[in-house]
């Protein structure tokens, strides 16, 4: 699956530069809340992407940031060596008009490192399916093998829906709610929100703030420093498109 999407990357990428565009963003976040579940240990983040979208609705792209949850977890008897996320991305988007539209696609969350014997590979695939009408989003994903290092949780789900109103010229409220599902790890399973405001200037900067939690079992999702990494949090990002 990896392969296959880096093919298709490579393959738009490699079009004539009048058959789509290429977009980027760089950015630098205080917390990185996936899913409502710190994957920075509560600590800053520098992120970016980059992706390149074909005229007929075919896109693929890369996106990559610091992470801590996996190495939070070594031990010096079963070491983890762990520190960047690498994703990789492809699917198909079609706008019926300027308020509905579709997209499906495939994404691989990819942990590079070390890992002791005995430890459940990492790297997850999704595939998912979402649907744009106006300023509503609703998404499926559904994983192809085993979700985030939980051992057999393969065909595990997360449902989300999401608005993005701009109330006011580069002005916008943002509002997401989520449920994940753990096959075969049901006390693992919980609901996510985030309530926020984004600022963006036509320069391609932007400012968000927001606060996010979720309904996990604490005692689950608390990590090997004390950290309740599924708790209540503030969140800001500074960032730049390009």
């Amino acid at each position: 699956m990896r392969a296959s999407l880096a093919i298709l990357l490579a393959t738009l990428c490699t079009t004539d530069a009048e058959a789509g565009t290429t977009s980027g963003s760089l950015a630098l976040t205080s917390d990185d809340v996936f899913r409502g579940i710190s994957q920075s240990d509560r600590k800053p983040q520098l992120q970016g992407n980059i992706e390149y979208a074909a005229n007929n609705g075919l896109y693929a792209g890369l996106w990559g940031g610091n992470v801590n949850w996996l190495s939070d977890q070594s031990t010096s008897q079963a070491p983890v060596s762990n520190s960047l996320e690498i994703d990789v991305y492809g699917g198909y988007r079609h706008k019926f008009n300027d308020k509905i539209g579709v997209d499906a696609g495939v994404q691989f969350y990819g942990y590079p490192g070390s890992y002791p014997a005995g430890f459940v590979n990492p790297n997850t695939t999704e595939l998912y399916a979402a649907a744009n009408i106006g300023i509503a989003t609703l998404k499926y994903s559904r994983s192809t093998s085993n979700l985030f290092g939980f051992a057999d949780s393969r065909g595990s789900d997360y449902i989300e829906g999401a608005l993005n109103w701009e109330f006011t010229p580069g002005w916008t409220f943002n509002a997401h709610a989520g449920k994940q599902a753990i096959r075969h790890h049901r006390d693992y399973g919980y609901s996510d929100w985030k309530l926020g405001v984004t600022r963006a200037w036509k320069s391609g900067y932007s400012i968000a703030v927001a606060y996010a939690g979720t309904d996990a079992d604490k005692t689950l999702y608390t990590n090997a420093h004390g950290r309740d990494i599924a708790g209540d949090t503030a969140l800001l990002t500074l960032s730049k498109s390009f």
